[in-house]
């Protein structure tokens, strides 16, 4: 419940603060806003999600004896966080993960790819990728 009061607090600050800025940096400002409660609500709901994710996929014959985290996902060119991933393998290096870096190219005109890697930092300088983790599954979050 605490989570959802910080949530509530965010978009109404950003609502308010919004309102007497011109149509440029109100555009950052709610970027910055929705940016922060995707990273709140990741941050409150990671446990959750996380077992969310694993019962998905123990319901079918795909399940994995790694182990699973949720990190939220950053996009390079923004910094802000874009959602969420889940990421697995080895414990030890599960945990040295901190998120995961989404890079987006278009190639050909009708080819787009997102390449999401798991690494060290919420940051988009300075990182290092995470050896032997992978991304299981990305979350996406409606605002």
């Amino acid at each position: 419940m605490q989570g959802k009061k910080w949530i509530a607090a965010a978009l109404v600050c950003g609502f308010l603060l919004g309102q007497g800025t011109a149509p440029a940096q109100a555009g950052i400002l709610g970027t910055v806003v929705k940016g922060g409660a995707v990273s709140l609500l990741v941050s409150q709901f990671a446990d959750q999600l996380n077992s969310a994710i694993n019962t998905l996929t123990a319901k079918y014959p795909i399940s994995s004896d790694y182990a699973t985290k949720v990190v939220p996902i950053i996009t390079v060119g923004d910094g802000s966080y874009a959602g969420a991933a889940q990421v697995s393998g080895p414990k030890e290096q599960v945990d040295k993960c901190q998120a995961a870096l989404q890079l987006e190219a278009s190639f050909f005109k009708s080819f787009r790819a997102k390449a999401l890697i798991p690494v060290d930092k919420v940051a988009i300088s300075g990182i290092n990728r995470v050896q032997g983790v992978g991304v299981s599954a990305q979350i996406d979050v409606k605002i």
